[in-house]
């Protein structure tokens, strides 16, 4: 019970990484939003896991939806101890001339701009408390570039950057961040970055982690788990590699 009487807000919640992490939160004893644009598979989470975890609809790229969110986990819980920036998108791979400007916008607006909607909704109360932890997962597309996924590659670099900036920044207030840096996993996303899903393109990325095999949800939420306790009282601005070896 690791993160007994903390509570915590997950987007992108409802499946992949953010479904894991808001189950292995909520075996550890954390009360948790799972808040996703897909409002019934998060309230299907939501009442599998019972009464610790509830649902919220929200467009991570919208000011007005993002402020909602926030206000509404703070009605419930009373105070917001941790958050996890986990919504994310990518592009299909393709030369990075070729991908469209409504696409290059989309992973921006998902990747990056949700990160700085939640910071302006939700510093502001964890600086009135005197603490909070963030957690943005990033990717390992952000640490080794991958081909044919140029602008998804530079959002995710643009957010362990940004990990850092806040981590320094929020120092003083009490306020941690960090990010994990998943390799590619068994999530919604996964045949978008192969470009398509055979045992063939599988077996060609797996070739490229030494462990094996792809990140899971349990993996994420375990990592997650360990960074937003308090056994990191002492760990911010730190861009932990969860890949099997990839990055090395």
């Amino acid at each position: 019970m690791r993160l007994n009487g903390k509570t915590a807000i997950v987007t992108g919640g409802a499946s992949g990484f953010g479904a894991g992490i808001a189950q292995k939160f909520v075996a550890e004893g954390a009360k948790v939003m799972i808040a996703d644009l897909n409002e019934p598979a998060a309230a299907a989470l939501a009442g599998e896991l019972g009464g610790a975890a509830m649902a919220q609809r929200v467009d991570v790229s919208d000011d007005a939806g993002v402020k909602y969110m926030v206000a509404a986990a703070r009605d419930a819980f009373g105070q917001v101890d941790i958050l996890i920036n986990n919504a994310g998108t990518t592009h299909l791979p393709a030369p990075m001339d070729e991908v469209s400007e409504d696409d290059f916008d989309l992973v921006f607006k998902v990747n990056c701009k949700s990160v700085y909607l939640t910071a302006k909704h939700l510093v502001p109360h964890f600086k009135a408390q005197s603490s909070g932890v963030i957690l943005n997962v990033a990717s390992t597309a952000g640490v080794s570039p991958r081909p044919r996924l140029s602008w998804y590659n530079a959002s995710k670099g643009w957010m362990n950057n940004v990990t850092k900036g806040m981590a320094v920044e929020l120092a003083p207030s009490g306020i941690r961040v960090n990010a994990v840096n998943p390799v590619a996993g068994e999530t919604p996303l996964l045949a978008k970055f192969l470009g398509e899903d055979t045992p063939e393109m599988r077996q060609k990325f797996l070739s490229t982690i030494p462990l094996g095999r792809f990140s899971t949800a349990q993996d994420m939420g375990n990592a997650a788990c360990y960074l937003c306790s308090d056994e990191a009282s002492m760990v911010t601005g730190v861009c932990m590699e969860v890949d099997g070896g990839r990055c090395i």
